[in-house]
């Protein structure tokens, strides 16, 4: 993700609180797991999982309400696709704390390497 917060639209707290809650659980994130992979009916997202079709209809909602996925309509196929709009918001948002990973990736790896160092130096007076 190269672009900065700046350069998309305002982070909408609502929308993200609406795309967290919608993460949040284990189902739904796997149905947009499988819609990562293509267009499915509710059927089809429906068959992993020992749920009912009203239970999954209701997962549905909650995707959509939140703008993870859309539903088209052909005929009697009203097939879900996933929409990674709202997941670029949640990458947005969270590039806000990167740098305090990178911070603790570099506090470790300058321990390890000084962890390595006095084991080098007594390896060579060893060999001595």
């Amino acid at each position: 993700m190269t672009s900065s917060l700046r350069e998309r639209e305002p982070l909408d707290d609502d929308r993200l609180d609406d795309t967290f809650a919608a993460l949040a659980n284990s189902t739904r994130r796997a149905i947009l797991a499988r819609l990562a992979e293509g267009e499915a009916s509710v059927n089809d997202l429906a068959k992993p999982f020992d749920l009912t079709l009203p239970a999954i209809s209701k997962h549905i909602k909650v995707l959509e309400h939140a703008g993870l996925i859309a539903r088209s309509r052909r005929a009697q196929f009203r097939p879900c696709t996933i929409d990674a709009a709202p997941l670029a918001r949640v990458a947005d948002w969270t590039e806000q704390y990167r740098h305090i990973w990178d911070d603790r990736f570099d506090r470790m790896d300058r321990y390890l390497h000084d962890l390595q160092q006095p084991s080098n130096q007594q390896d060579r007076t060893s060999d001595d």
